[in-house]
């Protein structure tokens, strides 16, 4: 979407052939009428699974029953199991994925690099590090003996997160970022970290082992609004900054040197928007423990939705929703056993990650 300032005019919106130009008192831009079609339609997708995904579990809720309690009426006992016990397992696995998402479409392009996301270059796995050692070691076994509990796990994920996205950027730095060495750096990192989960794990004890499994599982199960609070909140301050750094993030798909010369400060743009990625990709974590593939495959199927020559922001959004809530109700409709979110993700992502790979291989081959 281009933005560009204008004199104050009334609000106006118009359709061309293949745009969609909106006009306010602040600003203009044009959007392409194929993104709003796609946007519309996996929100349209997304409501749909949504009163599935509450309407399903050990008591049944009939669609009209959802409807109804979703529009402020319905009987008593299925409001409060919808609304108490349902709505928000189906928060999380919503903002899980939007903010996945999102994360995934700011690191491809400011990478310029189909491979570059939270899963891959050791974001998620940092996040990993550092939930578990609140798990392992501030258990009442552990050595920090603090005691675990929702905001420790939080706080010790978006820091591991942090530390992680730093240790990128500066091994991965030289005069500029380049997206193969960026990628290469990112796996030697989540290598040392996948050692570091490794070594958490065999210190944990009897006790301390089974949450410390579950939560690196990734599941949305037993989720409510404790843990989707922070991650809402985390949305609604960021996605807006990512909207605004659009700009910016086209000029960086230019490459350093294109962007240095259209006036963007290399150092200080490529800093906020790492750190725009990463803390929703931290807080998408610590509310749910690591699904993978979510941020990798998601903006690759909205650009190949939207077309364009980078991933849509909002799409891969609203996508990465639609993916984490479909994935969690088909666990619980079709399948004979709950399996965590994080499984069917890696189910559909691994496939993926092998056909870009070996198309990858192709295309330099010829």
């Amino acid at each position: 979407m281009t933005v560009t300032t204008r004199p104050p005019t009334s609000p106006a919106v118009r359709a061309t052939s293949r745009h969609l130009a909106i006009r306010t008192r602040a600003a203009s831009g044009r959007v392409p009428l194929r993104a709003v079609v796609v946007a519309l339609g996996a929100l349209v997708a997304l409501a749909f699974t949504l009163a599935w995904s509450v309407s399903i579990g050990d008591l049944k809720i009939p669609f009209g029953q959802v409807i109804a309690v979703l529009t402020g009426g319905g009987e008593e006992t299925n409001r409060f199991i919808i609304t108490e016990l349902r709505i928000p397992r189906a928060a999380v696995g919503i903002v899980v994925g939007a903010c996945l998402g999102l994360s995934g479409a700011l690191f491809q392009t400011f990478a310029r690099n189909a491979l570059a996301s939270p899963d891959v270059l050791g974001i998620t796995d940092g996040a990993a590090v550092g939930a578990l050692f609140v798990i392992v070691l501030g258990s009442t076994g552990g050595v920090l003996a603090t005691g675990v509990n929702s905001f420790g796990v939080t706080g010790a994920a978006l820091l591991g997160a942090l530390v992680a996205s730093l240790l990128l950027y500066v091994l991965a730095w030289r005069r500029g970022i380049d997206g193969t060495r960026l990628v290469l750096v990112g796996v030697g990192l989540q290598a040392i970290f996948l050692s570091g989960i490794s070594w958490l794990l065999s210190r944990a004890d009897i006790y301390d082992l089974p949450a410390a499994l579950a939560w690196l599982s990734g599941s949305i199960a037993d989720r409510g609004w404790h843990e989707a609070t922070p991650a809402i909140w985390a949305f609604v301050v960021l996605a807006p900054v990512a909207l605004v750094l659009s700009r910016t993030l086209r000029a960086l798909q230019l490459g350093d040197d294109s962007a240095r010369g259209l006036g963007v400060r290399l150092q200080v743009a490529q800093g906020v928007v790492l750190l725009v990625a990463v803390g929703l990709a931290a807080f998408a974590v610590s509310a749910s423990g690591p699904i993978d593939f979510v941020a990798f495959v998601v903006p690759q199927i909205a650009l190949r939705l939207v077309g364009g020559s980078r991933p849509p922001l909002v799409t891969s959004a609203i996508l990465g929703a639609l993916l984490v809530l479909v994935a969690d109700t088909l666990t619980r409709a079709v399948l004979p056993y709950e399996l965590p979110v994080g499984v069917v993700t890696a189910m559909i992502g691994a496939p993926y990650l092998l056909w870009l790979l070996a198309r990858a291989n192709r295309k330099a081959s010829t």
